[in-house]
């Protein structure tokens, strides 16, 4: 079976092949320093053999657990912020059918969202919604207590247990936390409810692959097993036995912090794939909250082509140089459209007529790319054989065992976020939190 492939060679001419050779020494440094366990951050590295640790044990519980959702609910909304929902959203959003929300008969529930941001309107829809639905909940936090989350399923539980009964709910009820402490881990006790555990050395960001991601992506219909295949396929490809050259994960973190050092210090992620879009979010948080840190990092953005081409196109192609681009690229659709004939030829399109829709969207690509490069952008190439979940789960695990390399590379500590909790502190001190007495009157002070 084929592998992802990524290609670095449109980056040379703006870095040397030299130079990022040179990178080998640093990044199988920074590889063995996650494989030991002796960097920074050491006690978040949960992830790191996640995939090859897995059982068939806890991918039955999983397949089970969601079985009972997918019997008893129409909708199940996934409560989380950050990595608790974004890596389920981008996976199942890439793997759905586009107008998935159209359907009218369905064989797995619609999975929407909620706790990821503290929208009234969002949550008043969201409510209104679910009126008269059948619907089930999967709640998402160590502790229980983040805004976000906390805020959301609070509305959410109540408006349960007034729809189906408090006993009827607790079986549509499933929460994802910590396995001995916390206040969602103190309720899920006390009313029963099925739980599922997030280890505590597996940060939010890397926690695709635990149930966080595993159980919500079962739910939605599609194969948790699969995606764990592909994980383990690249976990091997990316660890300290494979050679500098044929690892993704180490080619990568070098190219990328050498372009970083030549004045490159946004990365921008390109799909050329419109389900592809949230993979760009989750890997957004992954990169940003990882290296963003000490005054250092790349700043990641993405673009959905070709529609983005049409906006920010311009600014890509003759804006500030300080930009590369890491190309997401799925080599073979799914399905097949052929483009017509037409005897008026009105739109001067005929001289597409017989070819398949995604040979013009390739030619797009490809067009782009080498508009780019001479436009003064470095790309890379990440390549997909087809979008399934055997080669999600290898994109996922390539790109967060990249990111552990990368950060080592840069010198920070991937594993932590410091400057997360200062809007909080804010926030807190602004609502009149108890105990937050001092920061309250100190920021009134200032507003």
């Amino acid at each position: 079976m084929e592998n992802i492939k990524l290609s670095i060679d449109k980056a040379f001419g703006f870095v040397s092949k030299e130079a990022v050779a040179g990178y080998q020494p640093k990044v199988e440094a920074a590889n063995k320093l996650l494989e030991d366990g002796t960097g920074k951050g050491n006690d978040f590295l949960g992830w790191l053999h996640l995939p090859s640790s897995i059982d068939n044990a806890h991918l039955k519980d999983i397949e089970d657990t969601a079985k009972i959702l997918q019997e008893n609910c129409e909708v199940v909304v996934v409560i989380g912020i950050g990595g608790s929902y974004l890596g389920a959203k981008a996976v199942i959003d890439a793997l759905s059918n586009s107008f998935d929300w159209l359907q009218t008969e369905r064989k797995t529930p619609v999975v929407v969202y909620a706790g990821q941001n503290i929208g009234e309107d969002y949550l008043y829809e969201l409510q209104e919604l679910l009126k008269n639905k059948k619907f089930g909940i999967i709640s998402i936090s160590k502790s229980g207590t983040t805004t976000e989350p906390a805020l959301a399923f609070r509305l959410l539980k109540t408006q349960l247990e007034e729809q189906q009964g408090k006993e009827a709910s607790k079986k549509l009820i499933v929460c994802i936390t910590d396995k001995a402490r916390g206040a969602l881990r103190t309720l899920a006790t006390q009313e029963g409810y099925k739980t599922f555990i997030i280890e505590d050395n597996i940060g939010g960001r890397f926690s695709v692959l635990s149930p966080v991601g595993l159980l919500p992506i079962a739910v939605a219909g599609f194969d948790v097993r699969k995606l764990v295949e592909g994980a383990v396929t690249m976990e091997r490809l990316c660890g300290i036995d494979t050679p500098f050259a044929e690892n993704p994960a180490a080619q990568y973190a070098a190219v990328r912090n050498e372009l970083y050092n030549k004045g490159k210090k946004i990365e921008i992620l390109v799909n050329y794939h419109p389900k592809l879009h949230y993979i760009s979010e989750w890997w957004k948080q992954l990169y940003g909250e990882s290296e963003g840190k000490e005054g250092k990092g790349i700043f990641p953005a993405s673009v959905d082509f070709t529609t983005d081409l049409h906006s920010m196109g311009q600014w890509i192609q003759d804006g500030e140089r300080t930009i590369f681009e890491t190309v997401i690229s799925v080599k073979e659709s799914n399905y097949k459209k052929i483009f017509p004939n037409d005897d008026a030829n009105l739109d001067g399109l005929n001289f597409l007529a017989g070819k398949r829709v995604d040979e013009v969207n390739k030619m797009a690509e490809l067009g782009t790319m080498i508009a780019h490069i001479d436009g003064g952008v470095p790309n890379l190439k990440i390549e997909l054989p087809k979008l399934n979940e055997y080669y999600l789960g290898q994109l996922l695990y390539f790109f967060e065992r990249a990111c552990g390399i990368s950060g080592y590379v840069l010198g920070v500590n991937p594993f932590d976020q410091p400057g997360v909790e200062a809007y909080k502190k804010n926030m807190f001190a602004l609502l009149e939190k108890p105990g937050y007495e001092e920061e309250t009157k100190a920021i009134k002070a200032r507003i």
